[in-house]
């Protein structure tokens, strides 16, 4: 039985302006075949069908995600905050180069990330899953990308949004996602299951 598969994690990358003034992040936006903090592992084959895939929303300037992640496989056009201008894969990292819009949700953003607030990238899609013999669970053949979304929480080990200011370039310290981080993301878990 499919249902609303949600993959969160900090946002590994960094904030930068391009020509026409446009807020540009880039950095990882999802990581295949690793156990996120809820076991759920995203075999690279079928992240690999779905990325191709996505391109084609990419070429059409449709691949868009929202501020918060909504419970829905739609993507409401009120909530907009940024779209995906290119993905490609470096090892088993998808990394992203991600434009945020001047919508209402995408000056949130704007300033949450020039603030150098660490946010979650979470992607969004439906599909079934199975039982790992290593424990947690695996993404299912059936899985389908909706597309990526600006979160606060995160649930993959290890990846981390470092945004940095344009004119002092600092990394931030890398936060540790702590019992009440991994409480957030069974909640979450829980009530996406219950639908």
């Amino acid at each position: 039985m499919k249902k609303l598969l949600i993959e969160t994690h900090l946002f590994e990358g960094k904030i930068n302006e391009d020509d026409s003034g446009r807020t540009i992040v880039r950095g990882v936006l999802q990581r295949a075949g690793a156990p996120n903090q809820n076991e759920r592992v995203y075999p690279r084959n079928i992240l690999e069908r779905e990325v191709t895939k996505y391109n084609q929303l990419i070429k059409e300037r449709r691949a868009l995600g929202e501020l918060d992640h909504p419970d829905s496989s739609v993507i409401n056009l009120k909530n907009v905050s940024h779209n995906i201008r290119e993905i490609h894969w470096e090892g088993e990292d998808v990394i992203g180069t991600v434009e945020v819009l001047s919508t209402p949700s995408g000056n949130i953003l704007k300033e949450l990330l020039r603030a150098g607030i660490l946010l979650g990238i979470s992607s969004r899609g439906m599909g079934s899953v199975s039982p790992r013999n290593e424990g947690g669970v695996q993404v299912g053949e059936d899985f389908e990308l909706i597309g990526w979304d600006f979160v606060s929480n995160p649930s993959t080990h290890g990846a981390f949004m470092t945004p940095v200011n344009e004119s002092v370039q600092k990394q931030l310290e890398q936060p540790v996602c702590d019992i009440y981080c991994k409480s957030q993301d069974l909640m979450r878990e829980i009530i996406t299951e219950l639908g």
